[in-house]
């Protein structure tokens, strides 16, 4: 399938602000760009594009006061095909992990590990390794937490979320990847395009999504702790510890947030006319 996506966001600053702004596709998607997800910047100001140590990338600007917008409308092409489910992905020992996925047990700035350990353990410890007791902890947090777009908060940790119960995707991505960490399975967090495809759409505004990803049986799997159920056509952006890691834009000095529009929609395509048949016909 063909996915339309793409985003506005304006800001507005009191002078000239440097920005670092992660918007693009990762690069492990940059294949299946129909259109270029070239980053359309008014007033144009020079950017500058780097691959952060994760992988991502990043657009780094120097807003110089006033409205600011960058935007972007491009193609994606999809497979059309849900998550994957492995439900015998084993769960490695630790000795066994690779080196560069050993960060990803580690607590992080939102990932409080070390204040939620007999937590995840207490809760969770009788669950059987692997695929299940991840499924268990998506389970534990999608009903813990009660979804609220007016309930955001961008200081939330994973203990804050679980103790008050609501927040936004990021939330429910969080606390799920500090239990996987808590329990010996690397987490790492994942930003990106999730439309209401093959799915009843929903009349929330549409936004970034967060999600999470597990390293299970020697590869990462995606696990979404706010959804639970497989899904279509998630276009990932970015991937870090946490959501520090992965913000779509990062101010050194004020920047308000002036405009904010996402969008993500499956391209239907008709068949073509077959002008020779109507023109026999008639």
């Amino acid at each position: 399938m063909k996915i339309r996506t793409g985003y506005s966001i304006a800001f507005d600053t009191p002078g000239p602000t440097p920005m670092v702004l992660m918007l693009n596709v990762h690069p492990s998607r940059a294949g299946d760009l129909i259109t270029p997800d070239t980053m359309t910047i008014d007033p144009p100001v020079p950017a500058r594009r780097f691959v952060d140590s994760f992988g991502n990338v990043c657009t780094r600007i120097v807003a110089p006061g006033g409205r600011i917008t960058v935007s972007a409308d491009f193609l994606v092409e999809d497979s059309g095909a849900v998550d994957d489910y492995a439900p015998d992905a084993i769960q490695h020992p630790v000795q066994d992990l690779p080196d560069d996925v050993l960060p990803f047990l580690l607590g992080s700035r939102y990932c409080d590990t070390d204040k939620l350990s007999n937590t995840a353990w207490q809760l969770l410890g009788n669950t059987p390794e692997g695929w299940a007791r991840v499924q268990a902890i998506v389970d534990y947090v999608h009903e813990r937490i009660r979804f609220d777009y007016q309930r955001a908060d961008a200081t939330r940790s994973a203990l804050d979320g679980h103790t008050q119960r609501e927040g936004v995707c990021r939330d429910f991505a969080h606390l799920a990847v500090t239990f996987c960490r808590c329990m010996n399975i690397p987490a790492r967090y994942c930003t990106g395009y999730l439309g209401d495809i093959g799915v009843p759409a929903v009349p929330d505004p549409m936004d970034f999504s967060a999600w999470f990803e597990v390293y299970l049986g020697g590869r990462w799997y995606t696990f979404d702790a706010r959804h639970n159920r497989p899904r279509i056509g998630r276009i990932v952006m970015a991937r870090g510890r946490d959501a520090t890691d992965v913000a779509i834009s990062t101010s050194f000095g004020p920047a308000w947030l002036a405009k904010f529009e996402v969008h993500t929609d499956e391209v239907v395509e008709t068949a073509p006319q077959r002008t020779e048949w109507l023109q026999a016909a008639e």
